[in-house]
């Protein structure tokens, strides 16, 4: 055997060996990404798990009657106070000023592209039924359930949960309660007076674009109305403000005694709160659909 067949063999069996090698490391680099997608799947399945598991608990405690003790229904008027009768000033005017551009930017495009016909459908179909709730649980959910994320954390933080237990108060009664049932009457409460300004505007831009008299615009309200997208679009909002209070106290429970885990919790659970946000306009529009 020739010096130059060794050389070749020799050759030939480097790059088999090289082949070999690079095939087990994309194989091993793969397994790795199939691993971590895995574990990650697993989390988050674990973790719907357990905010329906909490869920259950939560709706089981709030169709007992002896929840509703005068503390809790003390708490609850707070809630409420808090979250819908204070911000009302401010609702209003970003309320009318969103609902203005939003209204008259819609009926110019309508008016322009000659889809009058279509006026009525898009207002009450469109931005009454669909824009109200998405705006009314992006206000409460930045003001309300990002600070309800951070109380529960600071409280299980600073052990003032140990200290209620102590004093043999239940905290689902008591604080987890009220605060998802003023989530759910918030986010009724709000989203159906953002509608009723949207309609309000609705007034006086069909009566500056399409020259249109209150009559006419009561009328295509009324022909226009589906009573079962109403229907729905209250039970959405319910669910909103439901799930948009939960999320935010089970993952301010999981707050540990160090300070530090405060942020990770607050974090954590924002995510989640718009995570369940979208499934939940999602599963709306295919509840339309069907």
């Amino acid at each position: 055997m020739s010096i130059k067949s060794v050389f070749d063999s020799g050759y030939l069996k480097l790059l088999r060996s090289c082949a070999k090698i690079e095939f087990l490391t994309d194989m091993g680099c793969s397994m790795e990404w199939i691993e971590k997608i895995g574990r990650s799947i697993g989390k988050a399945g674990k973790s719907f798990g357990g905010t329906l598991a909490f869920s259950g608990k939560v709706l089981a405690r709030m169709l007992r009657r002896k929840t509703y003790s005068s503390a809790t229904r003390e708490v609850l008027v707070n809630q409420i106070y808090f979250t819908s009768v204070q911000i009302l000033p401010a609702f209003l005017l970003v309320s009318i000023l969103f609902s203005s551009l939003l209204v008259g930017i819609v009926f110019q495009v309508l008016k322009d592209f000659g889809l009058t016909e279509f006026f009525g459908h898009v207002l009450m179909g469109l931005i009454v039924t669909e824009l109200s709730p998405i705006f009314a649980v992006l206000l409460i959910t930045l003001r309300s359930a990002s600070a309800i994320n951070v109380e529960m954390a600071v409280m299980k933080s600073n052990r003032e949960l140990k200290t209620l237990e102590t004093f043999r108060i239940d905290l689902m009664n008591y604080l987890v309660v009220p605060r998802i049932i003023n989530g759910m009457v918030s986010m009724v409460l709000l989203s159906s007076l953002f509608a009723i300004v949207l309609m309000a505007s609705g007034v006086l831009f069909s009566g500056l674009i399409f020259d249109m008299s209150v009559d006419v615009y009561r009328n295509i309200l009324l022909n226009s109305t589906s009573f079962s997208d109403i229907f729905i679009a209250l039970v959405k909002c319910a669910i909103f403000g439901f799930f948009i209070t939960l999320i935010p106290i089970r993952f301010g429970l999981r707050a540990t005694s160090e300070l530090t885990s405060v942020p990770v919790v607050v974090s954590g659970g924002m995510v989640n709160v718009f995570l369940a946000v979208l499934i939940i306009e999602v599963l709306s529009l295919l509840t339309k659909l069907l």
